[in-house]
């Protein structure tokens, strides 16, 4: 699958909310393939004292959820249709559920790097 189609899911994904008082949703969408060519995709949840969680781990919830943890291709989009980075937390998910995660290619807003580029000293070596 190419990127301008995960690009094109992780848009249509998008679904910016208001869920309560405190809590919103669907203002960054992420989607991802694996290695067995399956398509997961996943919203944030932002909630107040840090326990919401980002588009990048909803997707990959969905992913764990049907047998799979080998992402070959991420990516994030947040409401202005901006391509985002996945933080530091989701990088390390990725690398944490799969070591072979490290060669995921993952689109920035400009180019194509791998979670190797964007985590170059894993805690653990």
């Amino acid at each position: 699958m190419k990127f301008e189609a995960l690009i094109d899911i992780a848009k249509n994904t998008l679904n910016p909310r208001q869920l309560s008082e405190n809590a919103e949703a669907g203002s960054v969408a992420a989607a991802l393939v694996t290695d067995q060519g399956n398509v997961y995709r996943g919203v944030c949840i932002d909630v107040p004292c840090s326990m919401g969680f980002c588009a990048e781990h909803a997707a990959i919830a969905a992913m764990i959820t049907a047998g799979e943890s080998r992402i070959e291709k991420l990516v994030a989009v947040c409401e202005d249709g901006d391509i985002v980075a996945p933080c530091g937390r989701c990088r390390e998910f990725m690398y944490q559920i799969n070591k072979e995660n490290l060669r995921t290619k993952i689109m920035l807003a400009n180019k194509v790097v791998t979670l190797n580029d964007l985590l170059p000293h894993i805690w653990k070596d």
